[in-house]
Protein backbone atom coordinates (compact mmCIF):
# COMPACT_ATOMS: atom_id res chain seq x y z
CA UNK A 1 0.00 0.00 0.00
CA UNK A 2 1.19 3.24 -0.52
CA UNK A 3 0.15 7.25 0.32
CA UNK A 4 -1.13 9.29 -2.30
CA UNK A 5 -0.55 12.42 -3.15
CA UNK A 6 -3.65 14.76 -2.01
CA UNK A 7 -4.64 17.23 -4.79
CA UNK A 8 -4.87 21.00 -3.18
CA UNK A 9 -7.44 23.26 -4.39
CA UNK A 10 -5.11 26.21 -4.30
CA UNK A 11 -3.06 24.53 -6.90
CA UNK A 12 -5.31 21.70 -8.63
CA UNK A 13 -8.34 23.10 -8.52
CA UNK A 14 -9.01 22.20 -12.51
CA UNK A 15 -8.36 18.26 -11.63
CA UNK A 16 -10.69 18.51 -8.63
CA UNK A 17 -13.28 20.36 -11.13
CA UNK A 18 -13.71 17.22 -13.28
CA UNK A 19 -16.15 14.39 -13.40
CA UNK A 20 -15.36 11.28 -12.36
CA UNK A 21 -16.07 8.02 -14.54
CA UNK A 22 -18.32 4.88 -13.36
CA UNK A 23 -16.21 2.40 -13.14
CA UNK A 24 -16.79 -0.61 -15.23
CA UNK A 25 -15.33 -3.25 -14.13
CA UNK A 26 -13.65 -3.94 -10.58
CA UNK A 27 -10.42 -5.27 -10.64
CA UNK A 28 -7.19 -5.17 -9.47
CA UNK A 29 -6.55 -2.37 -9.95
CA UNK A 30 -9.44 -0.56 -8.70
CA UNK A 31 -8.89 -2.77 -5.59
CA UNK A 32 -5.13 -1.37 -5.29
CA UNK A 33 -6.68 2.31 -5.33
CA UNK A 34 -8.99 1.53 -2.53
CA UNK A 35 -6.27 -0.06 -0.04
CA UNK A 36 -3.94 3.40 -1.25
CA UNK A 37 -6.71 5.41 -0.68
CA UNK A 38 -7.50 3.89 3.09
CA UNK A 39 -3.42 4.33 3.98
CA UNK A 40 -3.88 7.98 2.50
CA UNK A 41 -6.64 8.69 5.00
CA UNK A 42 -5.43 7.26 7.76
CA UNK A 43 -2.35 9.10 7.00
CA UNK A 44 -3.84 12.79 6.59
CA UNK A 45 -6.61 11.92 9.34
CA UNK A 46 -9.60 12.88 7.43
CA UNK A 47 -13.13 11.45 7.39
CA UNK A 48 -13.66 10.67 3.77
CA UNK A 49 -11.54 10.93 0.67
CA UNK A 50 -12.81 10.94 -3.03
CA UNK A 51 -10.54 8.98 -5.69
CA UNK A 52 -10.26 12.56 -7.54
CA UNK A 53 -8.83 14.42 -4.37
CA UNK A 54 -5.58 11.59 -5.52
CA UNK A 55 -5.81 12.41 -9.44
CA UNK A 56 -7.82 9.06 -10.31
CA UNK A 57 -11.11 10.04 -12.27
CA UNK A 58 -13.14 7.20 -11.24
CA UNK A 59 -16.57 6.86 -8.78
CA UNK A 60 -14.45 5.06 -6.05
CA UNK A 61 -15.00 7.07 -1.79
CA UNK A 62 -14.20 5.96 1.10
CA UNK A 63 -15.27 7.08 4.65
CA UNK A 64 -14.32 6.50 7.75
CA UNK A 65 -15.72 7.69 10.95
CA UNK A 66 -15.44 6.51 14.79
CA UNK A 67 -18.50 4.54 15.00
CA UNK A 68 -19.66 3.09 11.68
CA UNK A 69 -16.07 1.65 10.64
CA UNK A 70 -14.50 1.73 6.74
CA UNK A 71 -17.02 2.31 4.10
CA UNK A 72 -16.13 1.93 0.35
CA UNK A 73 -17.55 2.74 -2.12
CA UNK A 74 -17.79 2.62 -5.95
CA UNK A 75 -19.83 4.05 -7.98
CA UNK A 76 -21.74 5.45 -5.33
CA UNK A 77 -25.21 6.96 -5.50
CA UNK A 78 -27.67 9.06 -3.19
CA UNK A 79 -31.21 7.35 -3.70
CA UNK A 80 -32.28 9.30 -0.59
CA UNK A 81 -32.23 12.38 1.53
CA UNK A 82 -34.20 13.85 4.55
CA UNK A 83 -34.25 16.92 7.36
CA UNK A 84 -31.63 19.17 7.55
CA UNK A 85 -28.43 19.96 9.55
CA UNK A 86 -26.49 23.31 9.31
CA UNK A 87 -22.64 21.99 10.36
CA UNK A 88 -19.18 23.24 9.43
CA UNK A 89 -17.06 20.58 7.05
CA UNK A 90 -13.90 21.00 6.06
CA UNK A 91 -11.94 19.24 3.00
CA UNK A 92 -8.14 17.42 2.76
CA UNK A 93 -7.75 18.97 -0.60
CA UNK A 94 -8.17 22.68 1.51
CA UNK A 95 -6.53 22.61 4.53
CA UNK A 96 -6.90 25.79 6.59
CA UNK A 97 -10.15 26.43 5.52
CA UNK A 98 -13.58 25.28 5.95
CA UNK A 99 -17.80 25.84 5.09
CA UNK A 100 -20.94 26.44 6.80
CA UNK A 101 -23.20 24.43 4.87
CA UNK A 102 -26.79 23.18 4.80
CA UNK A 103 -26.84 19.14 3.94
CA UNK A 104 -29.64 16.62 4.36
CA UNK A 105 -29.54 15.25 7.82
CA UNK A 106 -30.64 11.45 6.78
CA UNK A 107 -28.73 9.75 3.45
CA UNK A 108 -29.18 6.73 1.98
CA UNK A 109 -26.60 5.43 -0.66
CA UNK A 110 -26.14 2.70 -3.15
CA UNK A 111 -23.19 1.54 -4.38
CA UNK A 112 -20.63 -2.04 -5.31
CA UNK A 113 -18.30 -2.46 -2.92
CA UNK A 114 -14.96 -4.32 -3.35
CA UNK A 115 -16.50 -7.66 -4.59
CA UNK A 116 -18.89 -6.03 -6.83
CA UNK A 117 -21.75 -6.73 -4.36
CA UNK A 118 -24.78 -4.39 -4.55
CA UNK A 119 -24.97 -2.58 -1.13
CA UNK A 120 -27.07 0.11 0.64
CA UNK A 121 -26.31 2.32 3.82
CA UNK A 122 -28.07 4.82 5.45
CA UNK A 123 -26.34 7.82 7.64
CA UNK A 124 -27.05 10.73 10.01
CA UNK A 125 -25.32 13.97 11.11
CA UNK A 126 -21.50 13.33 10.27
CA UNK A 127 -22.14 9.82 7.92
CA UNK A 128 -24.85 11.65 5.97
CA UNK A 129 -22.57 15.20 5.71
CA UNK A 130 -19.22 12.51 4.47
CA UNK A 131 -21.94 10.70 1.94
CA UNK A 132 -22.52 14.31 0.29
CA UNK A 133 -19.66 15.58 0.50
CA UNK A 134 -17.51 12.52 -1.38
CA UNK A 135 -20.47 12.20 -4.07
CA UNK A 136 -19.79 16.00 -5.18
CA UNK A 137 -16.13 15.39 -5.28
CA UNK A 138 -17.24 12.83 -7.57
CA UNK A 139 -19.18 15.81 -9.96
CA UNK A 140 -16.62 18.04 -9.09
CA UNK A 141 -18.22 19.74 -6.77
CA UNK A 142 -16.45 21.14 -3.31
CA UNK A 143 -18.01 22.03 -0.48
CA UNK A 144 -17.12 25.68 -0.82
CA UNK A 145 -19.15 25.70 -3.69
CA UNK A 146 -22.45 25.56 -1.69
CA UNK A 147 -21.41 27.05 1.29
CA UNK A 148 -23.48 29.50 3.53
CA UNK A 149 -20.15 30.85 5.22
CA UNK A 150 -16.15 30.15 4.56
CA UNK A 151 -14.51 29.97 7.34
CA UNK A 152 -10.59 30.55 7.83
CA UNK A 153 -8.87 28.46 10.17
CA UNK A 154 -9.08 31.44 12.46
CA UNK A 155 -12.35 31.59 12.59
CA UNK A 156 -13.29 28.24 12.96
CA UNK A 157 -11.15 28.01 16.03
CA UNK A 158 -12.70 30.70 17.36
CA UNK A 159 -16.28 29.14 16.64
CA UNK A 160 -14.85 26.21 18.52
CA UNK A 161 -14.28 27.93 21.43
CA UNK A 162 -17.20 29.60 21.93
CA UNK A 163 -18.74 26.35 21.57
CA UNK A 164 -16.60 24.76 24.09
CA UNK A 165 -17.41 27.96 26.21
CA UNK A 166 -21.05 27.29 26.74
Amino acid sequence: MAILNILKEDKDLGDLRKKSKPVEKINKRITLLLDDMRETLKNAGGVGLAAPQVGVLRRVVIIEIEDGGLIEMINPEIIYSGGEQEEVEGCLSSPGKFAILIRPESVKVAYLDRNGEKQEKEGTELLARAFCHEIDHLDGVLCFDNAKRILTQEEYDELNREEEAD
